[in-house]
């Protein structure tokens, strides 16, 4: 099992082999964490992103599914885009596409050599997913790995509040 920390900080700023953004479809940058990850890259990165192919019209990554781009101007190395569901309730199987997104980032740093991965808490922002609903499928899917990397997985948080709730949730 990979070593887990929790973190205060800016994701854009962290020297880990791979960060997660979390995406939406057209992987073309977005706000909140996406549109920071974005910028901090620079341009590289949209046009990294826009030779992804695109799987269907305004679509380059499905939600649950997940794309390795390189970081660029960030100080990681790799950017892995995933697209959390849209929170609509719980009964459109927004638990299963969460889930699925943590295990597709994992396995493509596990693919690209990363023994380091920072994740945001992915559908939380604008996609309106409860915040402890979705850490607890997040540190559930992390104690699951498998793969012998990522070593170090980071949950990055935005603020104290959130990061308490991710080392309350890993005490228990």
């Amino acid at each position: 099992m990979p070593r887990i920390e929790v973190v205060e900080a800016d994701i854009t700023s962290l020297a880990v082999d791979a960060i997660v953004n979390a995406a939406n479809e057209t992987l073309l940058g977005g706000g909140g964490v996406d549109g920071a990850i974005h910028r901090a890259a620079g341009p590289r990165l949209t046009a990294a992103c826009r030779a992804i192919p695109l799987v269907r019209p305004a679509v380059r990554c499905p939600t649950g599914e997940a794309r390795i781009t390189p970081g660029f101007d960030l100080p990681a190395r790799h950017v892995i885009h995933t697209v959390g569901p849209i929170w609509r309730g719980g009964k459109d199987g927004e638990a299963e596409r969460l889930a699925s997104c943590y295990q597709a980032s994992l396995r493509l740093a596990f693919e690209h050599g990363a023994r380091s991965i920072a994740f945001p808490a992915i559908s939380c922002g604008v996609f309106g997913y409860p915040f402890d609903q979705a850490a607890r499928i997040a540190i559930r899917e992390v104690r699951a790995w498998y793969g012998i990397s990522p070593q170090r997985v980071l949950f990055c948080c935005f603020n104290a509040d959130a990061a308490n709730v991710y080392r309350t949730l890993l005490r228990g």
